[in-house]
C-alpha cells in the first residue's frame, strides 16, 4: 500500500507551528511532557471566589495567597503593555489569566541572562512560541483586576502539548453541521453546550442504571456476535470468525440471550449495549445505536406500562425538577417549543383506536382492500410492498401513515396485530385474540416510537410456528426477517415464566431529554458517509 501525505501537511498553519515546535526543542523544553497534576477547575475557582474579596491590582502581591494549578486549552490571548491576558478552557469552562513580564516564568526553561538581547525572554516565549489551542499548565494566584475580572496571576506557565493546527475560527466558530459531526474533537472544543448534552447524556445512563438497580434488576451482558440474529426485523451486519471458518452477524437486539437468563431464573436482567441494524441513515436512525432491553419474570405488557412511566418521570424530575420538558419540533432554535408532561400516568389508546381517532377509519369495516387503495393514495410505501402485506400489517400501516404523527404528548399504543412481532403473547381477551392480537405495547412521544414492549410469548408450540413464518418470509426475499432459532425454542421449551419485557432507545431518549433535534446531536461519532 502506498502512503499518502495528509492534506493539512500542506495547511499554513501545520508548516508554522511545525517551525516554533521545532524551535521549542531546540530551546531543551519538552512540548510535550507526561504529566501534570492541576488543583483546581475553572469553575470551581470561580464558584469558589464569586463572593470573596480580592484587591482589584495587577500587583502580583494582591488578591489571594492560595496557590491554584490549573490546566486547559488557550483559546484567547492579546497583550497589555507588560502584562498579556488570556483565558484558558479545561473541561468545566473558562477562566482568565495574567502573565506579567517581569514575573511569570516558563515551566522547564532556563530563564536567560539579562545580559543577551537576543535572548528569548519568557513574555517572548509566550507570545512567539504559544499558538491559541496548545495546552498549557498555570500555577498561580486569584485576584482581580482593576475591571474586577476574576483572574489568575501566573508565576509559571508550562506548555503541555504543542498543537501543530488551529482551532475553529474564533468569530464564526465550528457552525458547519457536518465538520461538527465528522470531527466531533472540534465541535466539543468550540461548542460548550454540545459538551453539556453528552454529559447530561452519560447522567441520564447513571440514572437509568440507578433506577433499575432499585427495582431489583441485575445488570448483564450479552454477546455482540451472534451466529444467529433474531430479536427485531432489521437487516444484519455480516462478518466471519476465523478461527472457525463461521459466517457471523452482529446483534440486532439484546432479547434472545436476556431471555435464555429468565429461562436460567435470573428473574429480573437488563442490558444498556450497542446494537447494529444494516438500514437507513436518518435524523432517527444510525446503523450503530445504544439499547435499553429489560425482562422481568412474572410481569406483563400492564406492569411494563408503569415501569415505563415511572422511569421517564423520574429522569425527568432528577435532571429537570419537573416533569414538563419543552423540545424544539423542528431544528429552528428560534421556534416556539412545546411542552411535554411526562408525569404518570400516560394516555393509552390501542391501535384501531388511535387510527378511528386521529385518521378518522375504522378498520373493523374495511376490507384489505380498501386499505390498500387508502395507503396507495397515501404515497407513504412502496406499491410492490403493499400487495404482499397481510391485514395486520395493512393495519399497522395505516397507523404509521394516520395515527403516528399525531402522537406528541406521552401515549401508549397498545394491542397490536400478530404479524407485527413473533415474540409476543396473544391477547387474553378471546374477542382480541380471535382478531389476532397481541399483548404489545409502543410508547410514543413527538410523533416518535420511544420504547416498545410485550407480554413475552412462553409458549414453545406457538414461538415455533411463528418464527417458522418469519423463516418463510426470509427465504423467500425479506431481508429483515430473521432466521429460524432452534436454540431458543429449546431453551422456551424448558420453561420461561410469564414476563414482561421492554425496549428503550437509549439515543432517542436522551435527544427527547436534551431537547436534540438529530440523533447525531446525541452520539459522539454518528456514522457519515466517506468523503
Amino acid at each position: 500500500m502506498t502512503s499518502t501525505t495528509p492534506d493539512y501537511h500542506s495547511h499554513e498553519e501545520f508548516i508554522n507551528r511545525s517551525r516554533k515546535l521545532a524551535d521549542i526543542r531546540n530551546l531543551n523544553i519538552d512540548p510535550y511532557p507526561h504529566t501534570f497534576h492541576p488543583t483546581h477547575t475553572a469553575k470551581g475557582l470561580l464558584e469558589k471566589y464569586t463572593e470573596a474579596s480580592l484587591g482589584n491590582s495587577e500587583d502580583a502581591a494582591a488578591g489571594t495567597t492560595e496557590a491554584v494549578i490549573v490546566a486547559g486549552r488557550l483559546v484567547l490571548f492579546r497583550t497589555m503593555g507588560k502584562n498579556a491576558f488570556a483565558h484558558i478552557q479545561d473541561q468545566t469552562g473558562r477562566i482568565q489569566v495574567m502573565f506579567n513580564k517581569e514575573q511569570t516564568k516558563i515551566g522547564g526553561y532556563a530563564t536567560p541572562a539579562d545580559s543577551d538581547p537576543e535572548a528569548l525572554t519568557p513574555m517572548k516565549f509566550i507570545e512567539k512560541k504559544i499558538d491559541l489551542g496548545d495546552i498549557v499548565g498555570i500555577k498561580g494566584h486569584i485576584f482581580r483586576t482593576q475591571k474586577g475580572e476574576f483572574t489568575i496571576f501566573v508565576n509559571e506557565v508550562t506548555l503541555l502539548c504543542k498543537t501543530l493546527l488551529p482551532l475553529a475560527d474564533k468569530h464564526s466558530g465550528l457552525v458547519d453541521k457536518e465538520l461538527r459531526y465528522r470531527k466531533r474533537w472540534l465541535d466539543l472544543i468550540s461548542n460548550a453546550e454540545v459538551q453539556d448534552t453528552f454529559r447530561k447524556r452519560s447522567q441520564l445512563l447513571k440514572l437509568i442504571r440507578n433506577f433499575l438497580d432499585e427495582q431489583s434488576f441485575l445488570e448483564v451482558e450479552t454477546p455482540v456476535l451472534q451466529s444467529i440474529y433474531g430479536g427485531a426485523e432489521a437487516r444484519p451486519f455480516v462478518t466471519e470468525l476465523n478461527a472457525l471458518e463461521q459466517e457471523m452477524f452482529l446483534r440486532i437486539s439484546l432479547e434472545i440471550p436476556l431471555k435464555k437468563l429468565i429461562v436460567g431464573g435470573m428473574d429480573r436482567v437488563y442490558e444498556i449495549g450497542r446494537v447494529f441494524r444494516n438500514e437507513g441513515i436518518d435524523r432517527n436512525h444510525n446503523p450503530e445505536f445504544t439499547l435499553l432491553e429489560a425482562y422481568a419474570a412474572y410481569w406483563d405488557y400492564n406492569d411494563m406500562m408503569v415501569f415505563v412511566e415511572r422511569l421517564f418521570e423520574k429522569l425527568a424530575l432528577t435532571l429537570y425538577g419537573t416533569t414538563k420538558v419543552l423540545i424544539n419540533s423542528n431544528e429552528d432554535v428560534d421556534a416556539k417549543p412545546l411542552e411535554i408532561d411526562l408525569k404518570a400516568p400516560w394516555k393509552r389508546m390501542t391501535m384501531k383506536e388511535s387510527i378511528r381517532k386521529y385518521g378518522g377509519l375504522d378498520v373493523d369495516a374495511l376490507s384489505d382492500e380498501k386499505m390498500r387503495e387508502f395507503l396507495l393514495k397515501s404515497g407513504h410505501i412502496d406499491p410492490k410492498k403493499l400487495n404482499v402485506l397481510s391485514r395486520g400489517l395493512l393495519i399497522a400501516a395505516l397507523f404509521e401513515v394516520l395515527a403516528e404523527p399525531h402522537l406528541v404528548q406521552p401515549h401508549h399504543i397498545t394491542d397490536h396485530p400478530i404479524e407485527t412481532t413473533p415474540l409476543c403473547k396473544l391477547h387474553r381477551d378471546p374477542k382480541e385474540r380471535a382478531e389476532g392480537l397481541v399483548e404489545r405495547f409502543e410508547s410514543f412521544i413527538m410523533g416518535q416510537e420511544i420504547c416498545n414492549a410485550y407480554s413475552e410469548l412462553n409458549d414453545p408450540e406457538l414461538q415455533r410456528q411463528l418464527l417458522v413464518k418469519q423463516e418463510s418470509r426470509r427465504d423467500a426475499g425479506d431481508e429483515e426477517a430473521s432466521p429460524l432459532d432452534e436454540e431458543f425454542i429449546e431453551a422456551i421449551c424448558q420453561g420461561m415464566p410469564p414476563t414482561g419485557g421492554v425496549g428503550i432507545g437509549i439515543d432517542r431518549l436522551v435527544m427527547l431529554l436534551t431537547n436534540s433535534h438529530s440523533i447525531r446531536d446525541v452520539l459522539y461519532f454518528p456514522w457519515m458517509k466517506q468523503h
